[in-house]
C-alpha cells in the first residue's frame, strides 16, 4: 500500500500544529546554546580546566587499552556505569578491552561536557538547566550500547543467532512505525497482552454518574460494614484513572475497598474536539465538586474523605480553598500523592515550558480542540530516556526480543489527550507563573482563592526518586497549608512509590506529624519504617471516617441508575478513536 495514501489532510495538518510547537521549543532551546558559547568564549580558563581533565581521560583509558593488550588485567569502572547506568551492566562491557574503552570515553566524554554545561559562569538556572537536559539527550542517543556494531551484547546475539535478531528487530520497528501519523511509537509493552476491564482495572462497581468531562464510580463493597464517610478519589486528567486499579495485587482501589471504604473514583473522559470548550473551572465544577453533589444525594453523608493524584491533587487543592472561600467544609481529610502546589522548582520538567510553548499548545488546542496525548507523553519518557526510550530500542530492535507484558508500561502508553483550555490555563499559572501559592493569585468559579486558608488534616506523600513532583517541592505544601498535616516520604519514584502494595513489601517510606519549614531538618528526624506507605495511610484515614455504617451498594439509588459496569467507557477510549 502507498505510503502516501496514509498521508491523511487532517493528519499532515496536525502534524504541522505541533511542529510549530517544537520550532517554539527548539528556538528557545537555540537561544540557550548561543548564550552557552558565549559564556565559554569569555571563561577560557573555564574551558581549559574541562579540556585537560578530558584529556587526562582520554589518555589514561588508552594507555590501559595498552597494558590490556599485553595481558595486564581490566581496571574498569563500576559495572554499572554513570548512575547505575544499566546498558553497560553486561559483564563484556567491562571484561572485553575494546569495549571497555569505547564504554569509558563515552562516560568521560558524558561527564565532562554536563559538567561544562552546569557550571559554566555567567548562565542563569533555567538556561544551564536547559543545556544539560538536551544535551545529555544527545549523549544518551549517541551511547555506544544503541548501535550494533559497538554494543557486545547485540555482536553476540547477532552471532549465536546468525542475524535472527536483527530481523526480529526490523519486524520490531516496522510494527512501531505509525506512518498514518508520522511518527515512531517506541513500544514499551506488549499492548495485546491486556484489556481494560478483563485485566486492568477490574475492581467490582458501577459507572452512577456521568456528564461530558467524566463518569463517577461506585465500588462494590466487599465488607458488611464502612466506613461512615465515603472516599473520593480524584485521578489526574493526563493519564487514565487504573494506574490507581491494575491488578488486584497491586490495586489501590482494592485494596481501599477491603479496608472498608465506600469508594468513589473520577474516571475523566479522553477529550477529543467536542470538549473544546472546557476550561478548568469546568473541571473542577463539573469534575469533583459535582461528585460530592452525587456523593451526597447516594449516602446521605455531609461529609467525605478525598485523595488526589497528580493533578488530580491540584484539582483538589484548589477546590478545598475554594470551598474555604465559600465557608463550606464537605471534606474531612485530604490525601494528595505526588502533587505539587508550589512550583518554585519542578524539576527538568520545566525545560518544555515556556510562554512561547503555551502560546503555541494554545492554538493547537484551538484548531484541534485538545493537546494530543502521545506528543505529551513522549515528553515525559524523555525525562528518563535511558530506562523508557533507549532500553526499548535496544532489546527491541537491536536484540530483537519480543515485547513483554507490564501491566505499568501498558498503562503508560495507554494515553490520553490534554484538555486544551485547561492543560494550558494549569501551565501558564502554575508552571510559569506559581501563583497557586500566592493568597489571591488566581480565580477559579468566580473566587480568587488562597490555599494558605485551607484547614483540612492532610496526608502529603511524595517519592524520593521522583522525577515530575520532587519531593523536596511536595514537601512544600505542608508548609502553605494551615491545617494539621502529615508527609509522607516513599522510596523509588513517581508511580512505583505510590503504587507500592504492602504485599510486596518492597521499597519502605518514612514519615512524620508537624513537619518543620527545613524538609532536611524532617529528614533528619525521621526513620525509615520497611514496606508500603499504604499501611500508614490506612491508620490515619481511619481516625477521620467517622464510625461504621451498613455497605453501601452500588445502584440501588432511584435517582442514579446504573449506567454500566466499572471500569466504565470513558477510560476505555483510546488516542486513535480521538484522532
Amino acid at each position: 500500500m502507498s505510503v502516501l495514501k496514509h498521508l491523511k489532510p487532517e493528519n499532515l495538518k496536525a502534524q504541522y500544529q505541533m511542529a510549530r510547537v517544537m520550532t517554539g521549543l527548539s528556538a528557545d532551546l537555540g537561544k540557550a546554546y548561543a548564550q552557552w558559547v558565549a559564556a565559554l568564549a569569555t571563561h577560557p580558563g573555564f574551558v581549559m580546566k574541562h579540556s585537560v581533565s578530558l584529556t587526562g581521560d582520554y589518555l589514561g583509558i588508552g594507555g590501559e587499552l595498552l597494558r590490556q593488550a599485553v595481558g595486564t588485567p581490566v581496571n574498569g569502572t563500576a559495572a554499572n556505569g554513570i548512575n547505575g547506568d544499566r546498558r553497560f551492566s553486561g559483564a563484556t562491557w567491562q571484561k572485553r578491552p575494546l569495549f571497555n574503552a569505547v564504554r569509558r570515553t563515552w562516560e568521560a566524554t558524558t561527564r565532562t561536557t554536563l559538567s561544562l554545561a552546569d557550571g559554566t559562569p555567567g548562565l542563569d538556572q533555567d538556561t544551564a538547566r536547559k543545556l544539560r537536559f538536551f544535551t545529555g539527550q544527545f549523549l544518551d542517543a549517541v551511547a555506544p550500547s544503541n548501535f550494533a556494531l559497538s554494543n557486545p551484547e547485540v555482536l553476540a546475539a547477532t552471532k549465536s543467532s546468525k542475524g535472527r535478531n536483527l530481523v526480529e528487530g526490523v519486524r520490531n520497528f516496522w510494527s512501531d512505525l505509525d506512518i498514518e501519523h508520522g511518527r515512531l511509537k517506541v513500544s514499551m509493552s506488549d499492548m495485546g497482552a491486556f484489556k481494560v476491564g478483563r485485566d486492568l482495572a477490574v475492581t467490582p462497581g458501577k459507572v452512577v454518574y456521568q456528564n461530558e468531562l467524566m463518569q463517577l464510580i461506585q465500588y462494590t463493597p466487599t465488607t458488611a460494614k464502612v466506613a461512615r464517610r465515603p472516599l473520593l478519589i480524584i485521578p489526574p486528567w493526563l493519564n487514565k484513572f487504573y494506574v490507581l486499579d491494575m491488578q488486584p495485587s497491586n490495586s489501590l482501589v482494592r485494596w481501599a475497598v477491603d479496608q472498608g471504604h465506600t469508594v468513589f473514583l473520577i474516571s475523566w473522559v479522553n477529550p477529543n474536539g467536542e470538549t473544546r470548550d472546557k476550561t478548568f473551572d469546568d473541571y473542577m465544577t463539573e469534575g469533583p465538586l459535582t461528585a460530592l453533589d452525587v456523593i451526597k444525594d447516594l449516602t446521605g453523608q455531609d461529609e467525605v474523605n478525598a485523595m488526589g493524584y497528580c493533578l488530580g491533587g491540584i484539582l483538589l487543592t484548589v477546590m478545598l480553598a475554594w470551598l474555604e472561600k465559600k465557608g463550606r467544609k464537605p471534606i474531612k481529610s485530604a490525601t494528595f500523592l505526588t502533587t505539587l502546589v508550589d512550583y518554585s522548582d519542578v524539576g527538568d520538567i520545566k525545560v518544555f515550558v515556556n510562554e512561547e510553548l503555551v502560546d503555541r499548545l494554545e492554538a493547537v488546542g484551538r484548531a484541534k480542540g485538545f493537546i494530543p496525548g502521545d506528543n505529551v507523553s513522549w515528553g515525559f519518557r524523555m525525562l528518563r530516556a535511558p530506562d523508557l526510550i533507549w532500553s526499548f530500542i535496544i532489546n527491541h530492535y537491536l536484540l530483537g526480543k519480543p515485547r513483554i507484558p507490564f501491566d505499568l508500561l501498558y498503562w503508560n502508553e495507554d494515553a490520553t489527550n490534554m484538555p486544551a483550555a485547561c492543560h494550558t490555563w494549569f501551565m501558564r499559572n502554575m508552571y510559569l507563573k506559581n501563583l497557586l501559592r500566592e493568597p489571591g493569585g488566581i480565580e477559579v468559579a468566580g473566587e480568587p482563592i488562597d490555599v494558605t486558608r485551607v484547614t483540612t488534616p492532610s496526608y502529603v506523600l511524595a517519592t524520593r526518586d521522583d522525577h515530575i513532583a520532587p519531593w523536596k517541592t511536595c514537601y512544600e505544601t505542608t508548609q502553605l497549608f494551615s491545617g494539621p498535616n502529615r508527609f509522607v516520604l516513599g522510596n523509588s519514584g513517581h508511580i512505583a512509590g505510590a503504587i507500592n502494595p504492602p504485599t510486596k513489601v518492597k521499597y519502605g517510606f518514612r514519615a512524620g506529624d508537624k513537619p518543620p519549614a527545613n524538609p532536611d531538618t524532617w529528614f533528619s528526624s525521621t526513620e525509615e519504617t520497611p514496606g508500603s506507605w499504604w499501611l500508614d495511610w490506612g491508620k490515619w484515614l481511619k481516625k477521620h471516617a467517622g464510625g461504621q455504617v451498613n455497605a453501601r451498594q452500588p445502584g440501588l439509588h432511584k435517582d442514579y441508575p446504573v449506567i454500566e459496569d466499572a471500569p466504565g467507557s470513558y477510560v476505555r477510549r483510546t488516542l486513535d478513536e480521538t484522532r
